[in-house]
């Protein structure tokens, strides 16, 4: 509620992922594309209709299993970075992985391949404040997909960035889609940054509007591991 109008941010959305496939969801401010995302992301409770995620609908369950599902099943990236900052680039990826609640111990080889992957294994004893913006986001992104998410919500990662950043930022995405499998969601703005899903949803006024391929549909599902689809 917004004082007494009742604002709806998302309405007759029905919208399917397949494992491995790369979507971007674009439109403009207070188009409900953050609010798909929160949805997406068990961040948020739809007051109706399911949000299903690998077969399990996060309506069925309470706050604490939502929380479980998403430490286990989903990766986040945002904006603004949110990284710690008294802890080290490392000790924020660690502490991800911790707070996951997995028993088994971190996988350091996979962890050394994520960390080339994202060209960061030379800061990774610095702290934020020493991290240039494309190398936070970097982080951030490490951070994400340390536990091995089956899916990645990326919301406006490149939004902070100048150019040769982002473009960084974006092909690292695509990157982690192709190498690790991860089914992947981006909200963007940003046509240009879109270009490199699969598939491109359009969005106003809490609606999908249109669908395209993006402009490297083929790349983004080349030799992927198929590990988690989502459903609206």
């Amino acid at each position: 509620m917004a004082g007494r109008i009742q604002v709806t941010a998302v309405r007759g959305v029905s919208l399917s992922v397949e494992p491995g496939e790369f979507v971007a969801i674009v439109g403009p401010s207070g188009s409900g594309k953050s609010t798909l995302f929160y949805l997406l992301g068990g961040l948020t409770r739809a007051s109706s209709g399911r949000v299903v995620i690998d077969g399990v609908d996060f309506a069925t369950l309470d706050d604490g299993e939502r929380t479980r599902l998403r430490k286990r099943r989903i990766g986040f990236v945002f904006q603004k970075f949110n990284l710690l900052p008294t802890l080290s680039a490392m000790g924020n990826i660690e502490i991800a992985y911790t707070i996951s609640g997995r028993k088994e111990p971190l996988d350091l080889k996979y962890l050394d391949h994520l960390c080339d992957m994202l060209s960061i294994q030379g800061r990774l004893k610095h702290r934020p404040s020493e991290l240039s913006g494309g190398e936070q986001q970097r982080v951030a992104i490490a951070r994400a997909l340390v536990t091995r998410p089956a899916i990645v919500l990326a919301d406006e990662p490149t939004g902070n960035l100048d150019t040769k950043n982002s473009d960084a930022v974006l092909q690292m995405l695509l990157r982690s889609n192709r190498e690790l499998g991860q089914t992947t969601l981006m909200i963007t703005h940003n046509p240009e940054a879109a270009s490199i899903a699969s598939r491109i949803l359009h969005m106003r006024d809490g609606q999908i509007v249109s669908e395209e391929k993006g402009s490297r549909s083929g790349q983004a599902l080349d030799d992927l591991k198929p590990q988690a689809a989502a459903a609206v």
